[in-house]
């Protein structure tokens, strides 16, 4: 298999990055990252020093040296948070290229409809998509049924049945409709809808810094000041006791102390997190969002179109005692033809299947006469050649079987009973006052929604279903997905209720959902995810949107969120390991020549005190894209307790940190004097 290059180094993206490396140098961008503002600065103040010692005499090939590697500091860490902004913003163009030249037909109120251009339209407008057709902006669907390639936005290529009345209306700008006539209520602006918002996180340029993250650029902040007061005091202390430490070396060792490392990786991590995001086909619309998922350790998942496809199939025939399986069937297909329900098509497509029959092959007489399924009437039918069929709710038929002098047999009332203790929705199919049987009806649990359920059991993730739906419904659904408890019958406010409860007693609580009734317990969920095929409601409610509409994708999301964290952790800790042995280097080197004694803790034998300052200095710059890498894809995550995280971190990136620095300044040592650079 030919070896593909890893996104983060592609030509065009690196040199876009380089290109931006030298932009962020304009301290009107750089302040807001502290650390390497300071560092910025002290290369200026070196680069001063060396241009007088060219000028005036001096240590001039030293100092500059000093000054091009601290200016590489600087440089490698706006590459790192240049590269991470990159890879979303060539995301972002291909998006971008989705809302552009499209084209709408708006329904005007003489049920005429004109051709306009999509950006034209507006909140409240009303357009006809048809075959082939674009979708021109964010919508609801109001009336018809159409099949949608959502690849553009979700990068599936499977496309999805959207449809009026359900959870299963909400359609996306820049998609397009496969085959299918639908109206659409455009329900967002121009600028206001789900690809504006997507286009603008995945550009991160309004990301903001989650209370974590500013945390940590506080304790870096006061780390920063702590260390230039110290190396402040060294000036005066050197006229005091005779030491003679001369500016550029006060700068190299303030750059040393200094946690450069973590201070110049800490944006890429933020923001490669958010792209890890988009690359999963989630949207995150808070930064405060992502990081709570790391730790979130409840969440509620909605049944219907979360758990399951959103409506029930037919998966089952049972026919009566006495009754062929054939003929029950068959009834079925004939009783369905008019039943323009999800649920009668199904039966339609399982009969077909189980007949082994093709549309063209279903000829009723002309003579026949359709009953279309109602909500009054919970049944649909035909008559034709003196034969009433029927197919629908178990009461609604029997009344009609004994309005004609018949009765339902034990058989087929014992068949009732049985689908509905286990969870499913019976039908009965009769002749007349004959009971053929039973169809079928169950919710359809998503793929894979079992075996990831189980994944987050293993992450320590408590999951609850909440449903509008008996309890016998759900019991039989969580026991078939592997939920751990569940709610039945939930109203709205009981949803919200239910996540109050949860939060009061200190857990971060995480809810899924899709429709418009999901909206009060999103807004009040810590992390909200919003299937993208759910309703408008949902989807502003949560802060959060599944482009897959595949509630599984929840472990990605807590995935991600714990490996921004761990990311960050582990780079924190390598970073004050990293320092700790940097000491070693630059400290004997400064005071060894006046203080003889101190030359015990020039354990790695450097050259002179210049390559040990010099060596140093550079270990320090080229350390930070050597990591880049490791802060753009995160820290594999795997399911541990937090003592063994801790242990981990503590082995891997605290002792691995405090030895990699030993190594590395010792062999650059070598080369500067093998080159004579110092």
């Amino acid at each position: 298999m030919e070896k593909t290059t890893p996104k983060f180094w592609q030509s065009k993206l690196i040199k876009t990055s380089i290109k931006g490396s030298f932009l962020r140098l304009d301290p009107r961008l750089l302040w807001h990252n502290p650390v390497m503002f300071v560092v910025e600065i002290v290369s200026v103040i070196t680069s001063l020093i060396s241009v007088s010692n060219l000028i005036y005499g001096g240590p001039f090939l030293f100092n500059i040296h000093i000054s091009i590697w601290l200016w590489f500091t600087v440089l490698f860490a706006n590459f790192a948070e240049a590269l991470a902004e990159g890879r979303g913003k060539a995301q972002a163009e291909t998006l971008r290229r989705a809302q552009s030249e499209a084209y709408a037909k708006r329904l005007l109120a003489n049920g005429q409809t004109e051709t306009i251009p999509a950006l034209s339209l507006r909140k409240n407008d009303m357009v006809v998509v048809e075959d082939n057709d674009p979708i021109p902006g964010d919508g609801e669907i109001v009336e018809g049924v159409a099949l949608v390639d959502e690849s553009a936005v979700t990068g599936e290529s499977a496309p999805v049945i959207r449809e009026a009345k359900g959870d299963r209306t909400g359609v996306t700008g820049g998609t397009r409709v496969l085959s299918g006539r639908i109206k659409v209520t455009i329900t967002a602006n121009p600028g206001e809808t789900f690809l504006d918002h997507m286009i603008s996180m995945v550009e991160s340029a309004t990301r903001q810094k989650t209370p974590n993250e500013r945390a940590l650029e506080i304790l870096l902040v006061g780390l920063t000041v702590l260390f230039i007061v110290v190396v402040g005091t060294l000036a005066p202390f050197g006229v005091y006791t005779g030491v003679k430490i001369t500016l550029p070396v006060l700068v190299a060792l303030l750059v040393c102390l200094m946690p450069t490392t973590i201070g110049g990786l800490l944006p890429a991590i933020g923001i490669a997190g958010m792209d890890r995001l988009i690359q999963h086909n989630v949207i995150a619309l808070s930064g405060r969002a992502v990081e709570a998922a790391g730790d979130v350790n409840v969440v509620l998942l909605d049944k219907t179109g979360t758990i399951t496809l959103g409506n029930r199939m037919a998966t089952d025939f049972i026919p009566a005692a006495g009754i062929k399986n054939e003929e029950l069937v068959e009834a079925a297909l004939f009783a369905s033809l008019a039943d323009e329900t999800p649920e009668g098509r199904s039966i339609v497509a399982l009969a077909k299947y189980r007949l082994d029959r093709r549309g063209r092959d279903i000829k009723p007489s002309p003579e026949a006469k359709f009953i279309p399924f109602t909500a009054e009437l919970r049944m649909s039918g035909i008559s034709w050649n003196g034969r009433e069929i029927r197919k629908g709710a178990a009461d609604a038929v029997a009344k009609f079987v004994q309005e004609r002098g018949g009765v339902i047999p034990e058989s087929v009332t014992a068949a009732v009973d049985r689908v509905a203790r286990e969870g499913g929705t019976p039908l009965v199919v009769v002749d007349s006052t004959r009971a053929l049987g039973v169809i079928y009806l169950k919710d359809v649990l998503k793929e894979g929604i079992k075996e990831r359920l189980s994944q987050l059991r293993l992450l320590g993730i408590h999951s609850i279903m909440i449903t509008g739906d008996n309890p016998l419904t759900a019991a039989a659904i969580a026991a078939e997905a592997g939920i751990d408890d569940f709610v039945a019958q939930a109203r709205p406010e009981e949803k919200l209720k239910l996540i109050r409860k949860y939060q009061a007693e200190g857990n971060l609580v995480a809810m899924i959902g899709d429709g418009t009734n999901d909206a009060p317990a999103l807004a009040q969920a810590d992390v909200a995810v919003a299937m993208n095929a759910g309703t408008q409601a949902s989807r502003e409610a949560a802060n959060m949107v599944d482009l897959d509409s595949n509630p599984t994708k929840l472990l990605d999301i807590v995935e991600i969120g714990k490996q921004i964290l761990m990311t960050r952790g582990a780079l924190t800790t390598f970073s004050v390991a990293n320092d700790v042995a940097k000491y070693f280097a630059i400290i004997p080197a400064i005071f060894v020549p006046f203080f003889p004694m101190l030359g015990i803790l020039n354990v790695m034998r450097l050259s002179t005190p210049n390559s040990a300052i010099l060596s140093a200095i550079i270990f320090n710059a080229i350390i930070i894209p050597l990591l880049i890498p490791l802060s753009l894809r995160g820290i594999t995550y795997r399911p541990m307790t937090a003592m063994a995280l801790l242990w981990r971190n503590l082995v891997i990136y605290g002792i691995g940190g405090l030895i990699l620095p030993f190594i590395g300044i010792k062999l650059i040592d070598l080369l500067i004097v093998f080159l004579h650079l110092a």
